[in-house]
């Protein structure tokens, strides 16, 4: 029978779903459901047959979720407590004293994820040194008997510098487990890792999505075995998958679950940085529409557009950059993850005019439900697909998904009435500002992962996916002088397919602060055997995995730090050579201070090998022609069926490609040529 392996990817209008069999690919795509587990399966159960298989027959589910990430968006997690030491009940309140918009008067901080009634303190004291003050017992059982009453639904613990010296917290810890029958979240089992805003707010932020992460993968589990499913397999922000028991224990861990997802099946079905032109055949360097230095791309931008937000990544070196910390709703996390920038302009977003006059679109979105007016469920406002539809990059006759159909009139007159309001004069011209605004949003997020960082974007491919994502890509591509776009065979389901591709991936880290000429390199090394052991004792296969190691160094005085491979045995002098070069790489210059190593970083690897999947074209891809409207007027477009496009084949701009799952437009002055795998890549036509 081979393998059969499902993975399916939930995003806020639709839930995703690839099946891969035999070198096959069946891919499938239905509404998203209040209980997201139900749109899951009914996910499972359309690919399976549309496949013609029996869901009993699979041999593996992976899965990627919004749980947490909606639970800190639409702020309905756990009623949660926080324990700490005396002295620091406020810190989730204080944060840090830098101020995201400096000049605004009016700025308010985020309401913290746990009230103050709600912050108790132990009278208990930690240095860096060792416990000065042990634990009062009784103590922390009053504590827990003050909790009880609360009615609270988890609790995160966080005492002073218990990433150095954990025993304090150890006993409070298990102490509320024995009284209390909800959830406790530790600090140094979440983040063993100094400062003390970020690693609270981390452990507050695990304590408060847990309880509806337990539920949903508890609930996931038992449909997954009602229905002969295997037992899901989690997608975490890190780009690797893991055991749904481990993700119950590491909440925060699931906070870009999605996103991740796609980062990692855009790398994967792109190939080799996306580019396949012949060696010897290097573009020119004049400072045009360059594609890099020689004959290859500097690497990808990952572009996700998809009902409710568009996410871009990049990828060099055919691995996805990633990051310790990132912010969700205003709350810092400190968890390994994809380094991935979000805007809130998806298929769904809905377009608005502020008290200015000025056409807006996003944040806020139509969901799945009512979703865009042309979905025919009741949404009355306009949205980006709405716009699409008006300008004819959807046809009236496009059924999404392959079975939703659509409502022109309806998305007509929702485009009108925005005209209306904006003083424009037709429904087309507000649809054209529309999409224009959406670019310009999703725009700005590209050049803050490149031009913002010191990456030139002309050196790299863009790589679009997502339901939304191909219809705007090429056109993003072209305002940012990027002359290669990729987009992978099922890109509008990519995501799903990134958790067939994904790895199985563990991180820990360990504060361990000393001067490179201070340290002690066996002492370093014990810490990096500790936290090895530690991963790899969780592990599915010991045998196959993988163990990198990494260190945060920064000069003496600097408040920040760089993350650099290490090897083993620790050398400080290789060290103290990679940081600078990272730092050079980073800021433009090396300094002659001392370095300091501040976090030990482990991550274990077991890898997976993405499906292999054939691909045949399947009789004539011309299905006729609509007017579309582009920056340059309105054109007669040729429509084509993707599935039928033979490899090697070449489509001039414009022209429109047509799958189940997304739309692809290619404007004019670009063509789009069909790779073996069934990819196209959109270049510019230089003639």
């Amino acid at each position: 029978m081979g393998e059969r392996r499902i993975g399916v990817d939930v995003g806020g209008t639709f839930t995703d779903v690839t099946l891969s069999l035999g070198g096959e690919l069946v891919t499938a795509k239905v509404p998203s459901t209040e209980d997201q587990s139900e749109g899951v399966m009914a996910g499972i159960e359309k690919a399976c047959e549309e496949a013609g298989i029996d869901p009993e027959t699979l041999t593996e589910f992976s899965h990627a979720m919004t749980v947490s990430v909606n639970a800190l968006l639409e702020e309905d997690g756990a009623e949660t407590a926080l324990v700490t030491t005396e002295g620091f009940r406020d810190v989730l309140e204080i944060g840090r004293q830098d101020r995201p918009s400096l000049y605004d008067l009016d700025a308010e901080k985020p309401t913290p994820l746990v009230p103050r009634r709600r912050r108790y303190e132990v009278s208990e004291r930690t240095t860096t040194e060792g416990v000065e003050r042990p634990v009062d017992d009784d103590e922390v059982r009053a504590i827990a008997a003050e909790i009880r009453e609360a009615d609270v639904e988890a609790v995160a613990v966080s005492l002073l510098h218990a990433y150095a010296h954990p025993e304090n917290e150890e006993r409070v810890a298990e102490a509320l487990r024995e009284e209390l029958d909800v959830p406790v979240s530790a600090s140094h089992e979440v983040l063993a890792e100094f400062r003390e805003y970020e690693r609270t707010s981390t452990t507050a932020v695990d304590a408060y999505v847990r309880p509806a992460i337990d539920r949903y993968v508890s609930h996931l589990t038992e449909r997954a075995r009602e229905n002969g499913v295997p037992q899901p397999r989690i997608m975490q922000a890190n780009g690797g998958i893991t055991d749904a028991d481990t993700v119950r224990r590491n909440a925060v861990t699931t906070v870009l679950s999605g996103p991740a997802a796609g980062v990692v099946g855009a790398s994967a079905m792109a190939g080799d940085d996306g580019d396949d032109r012949e060696d010897g055949d290097p573009e020119d360097d004049d400072g045009d529409r360059s594609a890099g230095d020689g004959d290859h791309l500097a690497g990808l931008v990952t572009f996700d557009m998809g009902g409710t937000s568009s996410d871009v990544s990049l990828v060099r070196d055919g691995e996805a950059e990633r990051t310790t910390e990132g912010v969700i709703n205003d709350r810092p996390i400190k968890t390994p993850m994809v380094d991935i920038e979000t805007v809130g302009a998806g298929g769904g977003s809905i377009a608005w005019v502020d008290a200015g006059g000025a056409l807006r679109i996003g944040p806020r979105s139509a969901g799945a439900e009512p979703g865009p007016a042309c979905y025919g469920k009741g949404g009355t406002e306009p949205t980006v697909t709405d716009a699409n539809l008006v300008l004819g990059y959807i046809g009236s006759s496009t059924s999404l998904g392959g079975e939703m159909s659509l409502d022109a009139q309806a998305a007509h007159d929702v485009l009108a009435d925005l005209a209306d309001e904006a003083g424009m004069d037709s429904a087309l011209e507000a649809a054209r500002g529309v999409y224009r605004v959406a670019n310009a949003n999703m725009t700005r997020a590209i050049r803050s992962v490149t031009v913002e960082r010191g990456y030139d974007p002309r050196k790299f491919g863009l790589v679009a996916f997502g339901g939304a994502g191909p219809m705007h890509a090429i056109s993003i591509a072209d305002g940012l002088d990027i002359d290669r776009v990729v987009i992978p065979r099922a890109s509008g389901v990519l995501s799903a397919y990134g958790l067939l591709a994904a790895d199985e991936k563990r991180d820990a880290v360990r504060t361990y602060q000393r001067s490179l000429s201070d340290l002690d390199p066996d002492d370093v090394d014990a810490v990096y055997e500790e936290l090895s052991e530690e991963l790899l004792s969780e592990v599915s296969d010991r045998e196959r995995a993988d163990v990198t190691h990494a260190a945060d160094l920064r000069y003496g005085g600097q408040s920040f730090e760089l993350t650099v491979d290490v090897d083993r045995p620790f050398d400080a002098d290789e060290a103290r050579e990679r940081f600078a070069a990272a730092h050079e790489s980073a800021y433009g210059y090396r300094a002659e201070e001392p370095v300091e190593l501040v976090n030990c970083r482990v991550t274990t690897t077991v890898p997976r090998s993405a499906p292999s999947i054939a691909y045949d074209s399947d009789g004539d891809a011309n299905k006729g022609a609509r007017e579309a409207a582009f920056a340059d007027g309105v054109h007669e477009t040729p429509v084509y069926e993707r599935s039928r496009l033979a490899p090697g084949e070449t489509l001039a701009g414009p022209a429109i490609v047509e799958g189940d799952e997304s739309t692809i437009v290619v404007p004019p002055a670009w063509d789009v040529q069909v790779r073996e795998d069934g990819a196209l890549i959109a270049e510019v036509d230089e003639q």
